[in-house]
């Protein structure tokens, strides 16, 4: 009955860890490719890269955010707000009182499911669970405090205040921070071979023993993404779109077709694509608003090939396969 009840919050959860890790990785050479994003370490990702630890972060931190939201929207019967500090004093001029979303219920809740979904016990096994964990922490640390004023003719001289869920965009970009930060686990290799030995249990001990628990952990170096691996989940970086103008772009973005194009080899071809947009929009009384379609041509940018290497790659096709 619980799996029935909560199963589509966990579902959309999980969705919205995706939907953000892309745009966290857009303009990446890693760009969070569907291949990777698996919750256990079965299914073949076996591999535990700094990039790994993110999708398991986020993945997490976006089940307990979706069960959390849902839970203070009324729609499970079982949980409600989190009432349990009201009538307390939280500072000067304020108390606690209103509805806190109940992070506790949405922890709980994704513990069991997102957690579940690791029945390994080893090393890998392990950090998915750390990473978890900081995802899960994550959604906590980013919580924000909303009050509401009382007094005689709204002097505010004393308000009361709840906790809130942040925007999710504010976790995925605690968290991408947290990537940025990772620490590399370094182990006794001829400890861990003794597997779920007391010496290689030990050794994992010993890993762990001094990472913190908000801070992601990765065991394995990625690669450079720059070219497609199959066994990986990768395409590469050929044919992805860069940007090279634009009005409010990052410094990031501006760089990202050196990052993406320039140093892995490849070249940055400018398409002209048309693109249709709403214009000219006018308010007519009342009340609606009535817009033009217009077509404009832009320039895009994309990474292709050198020219001689895609002649050489054009005429090896055309010879067709070794004998």
């Amino acid at each position: 009955q619980a799996y029935l009840t909560y199963s589509s919050s966990v579902a959309a959860g999980a969705q919205s860890g995706i939907e953000e890790c892309k745009f966290q990785f857009g303009w990446e050479r890693w760009n969070c490719p569907e291949s990777a994003l698996q919750l256990s370490t079965h299914n073949r990702l076996r591999s535990a890269t700094r990039e790994t630890s993110f999708v398991h972060a986020i993945s997490s931190a976006g089940v307990m955010y979706t069960l959390t939201r849902n839970c203070s929207l009324g729609d499970f019967e079982s949980c409600g707000c989190d009432d349990s500090r009201n009538g307390r004093v939280g500072g000067r001029g304020w108390v606690w009182g209103g509805c806190s979303d109940n992070v506790e219920f949405g922890e709980r809740i994704s513990k069991l499911f997102v957690d579940a979904l690791e029945t390994g016990h080893d090393t890998r096994a392990l950090i998915n669970l750390h990473n978890n964990e900081v995802g899960r922490l994550a959604v906590k640390a980013t919580m924000q405090r909303a009050c509401k004023c009382h007094g005689v003719s709204g002097s505010c001289s004393i308000q009361t205040c709840w906790l809130q869920l942040a925007d999710f965009r504010e976790i995925g970009n605690y968290l991408k921070v947290k990537y940025d930060q990772a620490h590399k686990l370094e182990l006794d290799k001829r400890r861990m071979r003794a597997g779920n030995s007391a010496e290689g249990r030990g050794a994992t001990a010993e890993a762990f023993g001094s990472v913190h628990a908000a801070e992601l952990v990765f065991l394995e170096d990625s690669p450079d993404y720059c070219t497609g691996n199959a066994s990986l989940g990768h395409a590469g970086t050929e044919g992805r779109e860069c940007l090279q103008t634009g009005k409010n772009l990052s410094q990031w973005e501006r760089r990202s077709c050196r990052r993406l194009c320039t140093e892995c080899g490849l070249r940055v071809e400018e398409r002209r694509a048309e693109v249709v947009a709403s214009c000219n929009c006018r308010f007519h009384w009342c009340c609606t608003v009535r817009c033009e379609q217009c077509r404009q041509l832009v320039a895009k940018h994309f990474c292709s090939r050198r020219a001689a290497a895609a002649a050489s790659h054009a005429k090896r096709r055309s010879r067709g396969p070794a004998r």
